[in-house]
């Protein structure tokens, strides 16, 4: 018989805050998290502009010599899973352990050592290179970390499925709940990706934006979008089984009802032009839902600011509610805080959360010039208090991923 699973603790940092209460009173006030990028010399690259963290200090979460063996995509995630963990008023002694996992997680990985020890071997030799460069860089790294920080002797693994990986990271842990095999899972998503090679690398892709003014760079759906801001950061949800978070007496945040996984299967950069991958897995978290289209109240877009990807994104919602989809305001949560890349799904889903929550739409800001081709109720400017009942969260990534999550509000 399947399981119910609801989320019961919830952590972030992100670009504008590092906890979950101020990142969200962040977007309920409009703050972008966009500046000229202060982590490197950008002298030469013609993209400037990033969503960087801000005040972070990882010995705030762990201790130092715990955060000297990590890259910063892992402190970020041990940061959020802090925040949640707390937040869910876990207690691990009494907790089956065995049934406890992590599926966490990073597009990239640990790309700020890469560069460090890339350069160290070219001027210094291959003696020189840091003993834990490896464990350092590796994407499952966030999860194992996390594992062994809470003792979780479940499920521990990672998904990487580039823009997409949090949302699919959430979804697996979902299934896993609802299907038995565990009752607990810390999920989501971290990346710390705000690098030379980074930046550059995605500049040459034409995926960056150009724009050097903070307030018109990240701007889904608006006309004169020219590219994405990279973001960084984490979300981590705690996802559990229904009845084991009540037998505990847990607060529920909401339920994740449905998930739809798909892939273009098209190009390694480029969204189906005509939506058809992303619009299966919508309706692939509708079906699994039990619900009618135009049940979902709020749809979070992936909503990247790039040419395509809106356009694209647009026309697979239109393709997924038909008429209905006029009617359903679409907001993208990249306009405050850039693109998070594999941490994008997670945070997006706290803001999922968060909106049925509050009862709160949250805005697109910086969507000024209307795009004839971008059509609907995105939610321009300034946010809307409306009652939610289902809230759908879509995740796009580079080699044809999608993935598309159903949030419900639990009365």
């Amino acid at each position: 018989m399947d399981r119910r699973v609801v989320i019961t603790g919830m952590g972030a940092i992100t670009p504008i805050g590092n906890t979950v209460l101020d990142f969200f009173q962040n977007i309920r006030d409009g703050i972008c998290g966009i500046d000229y990028i202060k982590a490197f010399d950008t002298e030469g690259f013609s993209a400037k502009l990033a969503a960087e963290v801000k005040d972070f200090d990882p010995k705030d979460y762990m201790d130092a010599k715990e955060a000297r063996r990590m890259d910063r995509f892992s402190q970020f995630a041990l940061a959020a899973a802090k925040e949640a963990v707390e937040d869910s008023a876990l207690n691990l002694d009494q907790i089956n352990r065995d049934r406890f996992g992590v599926i966490v997680g990073s597009g990239i990985g640990g790309i700020a050592n890469i560069e460090k020890e890339a350069w160290n071997l070219f001027n210094k030799g291959p003696r020189r290179i840091n003993p834990l460069f490896i464990p350092m860089i590796i994407t499952n790294m966030a999860a194992g970390n996390l594992a062994i920080k809470y003792g979780a002797r479940g499920i521990c693994t990672n998904v990487v499925t580039a823009c997409a990986t949090g949302t699919h990271c959430i979804g697996e842990a979902f299934r896993n709940i609802k299907h038995g095999y565990a009752d607990i899972i810390l999920a989501g998503g971290t990346e710390a990706s705000i690098t030379p090679l980074s930046i550059a690398g995605f500049t040459t892709v034409t995926a960056l934006s150009k724009s050097t003014n903070p307030h018109r760079a990240s701007i889904p759906f608006d006309k004169e979008r020219d590219g994405f801001i990279m973001g960084e950061g984490a979300g981590i949800l705690v996802m559990e089984e229904y009845e084991h978070a009540i037998r505990r007496g847990a607060k529920i945040y909401a339920e994740v009802v449905g998930y739809g996984a798909t892939c273009d299967a098209y190009h390694i950069t480029s969204p189906s032009p005509d939506g058809d991958g992303a619009a299966r897995a919508m309706k692939l978290a509708i079906e699994e839902a039990n619900i009618k289209p135009k049940n979902v109240s709020y749809i979070n877009a992936h909503g990247t600011s790039t040419e395509i990807n809106d356009k694209f994104e647009t026309a697979s919602i239109k393709l997924t509610f038909g008429a209905d989809a006029y009617k359903i305001p679409i907001s993208s949560t990249k306009s405050f805080i850039g693109h998070l890349l594999g941490a994008a799904g997670a945070v997006e889903a706290i803001v999922s959360v968060k909106a049925l929550e509050q009862s709160y739409i949250p805005a697109t800001i910086g969507l000024t010039i209307p795009d004839e081709e971008c059509d609907l109720d995105y939610v321009p400017g300034i946010g809307r208090e409306q009652v939610l009942d289902y809230v759908m969260s879509n995740s796009l990534g580079f080699g044809g991923h999608n993935a598309s999550i159903i949030f419900k509000k639990v009365i």
